[in-house]
């Protein structure tokens, strides 16, 4: 296989520190544009986009601290061309800065592309392009919904083991200026304080309960009153009362997070003080739902596109 522009793999003189910086960054940004006009990837080149981002996602903590302003996602779910549109409408990257609150494979028909380009503006831009792990970033998961089968019908099984060992590095929470709370799922009745998060140690299998579970696949619900059990099969739904008692014990203002389709792309939850965000639009083909995107200005004012 040929590349434009070649990783170098050492050196110890300041220019060939430099060169391979500016290599590596030409060879990112070469591949970003050729997913952009539709190009095929190598198996090779993935395997180099994410070995490199694993690193990435390792020097950033599980709760990531992000400024306003930036643009909050929900989920994607494969559906690579939306993605595209939601870019061109939001603006993209590093101008205009996001995160992304999980679910990027699985359901959709280019999960592979959809990640890749994920992955390639989190390489390049680091510092304003932020990746959370939804409970689809899960090799229990995205072997039964349709990631696995994407990857070995265009690659190989190998490729879709070395998805799992980025998904397993990916943080799973952040907190933009200290106020709002993100994740994929919800709440946790076991979360007292921000440090239980942040001492998640990575890589990290989805375990079956407890906070890094519930981060990824806890529900709202209006009728329930503190915690009941999720029709999921795994985590909790949880009730009003809970947010209203979490953001006042911890000092947030609102909680952001995705894993549920809403019909307008996003849902207010607890008078305000949480949203559901969903960026899949008609997803699967089978939902007339919109996609919503939230826009958060460096005053912490938040409006929804």
């Amino acid at each position: 296989m040929e590349k434009s522009a070649k990783i170098s793999k050492g050196g110890s003189s300041s220019r060939r520190k430099d060169q391979t910086k500016t290599s590596s960054s030409q060879f990112f940004e070469e591949l970003t544009n050729r997913l952009l006009t539709r190009d095929v990837l190598h198996g090779e080149e993935i395997v180099e986009i994410l070995e490199k981002v694993a690193a990435v996602f390792m020097n950033q903590p599980m709760l990531v601290e992000v400024d306003p302003p930036i643009i909050i996602c929900g989920d994607i779910h494969g559906q690579f061309k939306d993605l595209i549109r939601l870019f061109n409408h939001g603006g993209w990257p590093p101008e205009h800065r996001y995160l992304f609150l999980g679910d990027y494979v699985d359901r959709g028909a280019q999960s592979i592309e959809t990640a890749c380009l994920m992955f390639l503006l989190k390489i390049r831009f680091s510092k304003d392009f932020f990746l959370l792990r939804g409970n689809h970033e899960s090799s229990a998961i995205n072997r039964v919904y349709g990631f696995m089968e994407e990857c070995c019908r265009c690659y190989d099984i190998s490729l879709w083991e070395r998805f799992q060992c980025v998904f397993d590095r990916m943080p799973v929470s952040a907190l933009v200026a200290g106020k709002i709370l993100c994740m994929h799922g919800g709440l946790s009745q076991e979360l007292e304080s921000f440090d239980q998060i942040r001492q998640i140690p990575r890589p990290a299998d989805i375990p079956q309960c407890g906070i890094l579970c519930d981060l990824l696949w806890a529900d709202p619900d209006p009728q329930a009153i503190g915690w009941v059990q999720s029709n999921r099969g795994v985590s909790y739904r949880f009730g009003p009362d809970v947010v209203e008692e979490f953001c006042a014990k911890m000092d947030i203002d609102l909680i952001a997070r995705a894993h549920q389709v809403v019909e307008k792309g996003y849902e207010f939850f607890a008078d305000n003080k949480l949203v559901t965000i969903f960026s899949a639009p008609n997803y699967c083909g089978q939902f007339d739902n919109s996609a919503g995107l939230m826009l958060v200005d460096a005053n912490l004012k938040c409006r929804i596109r």
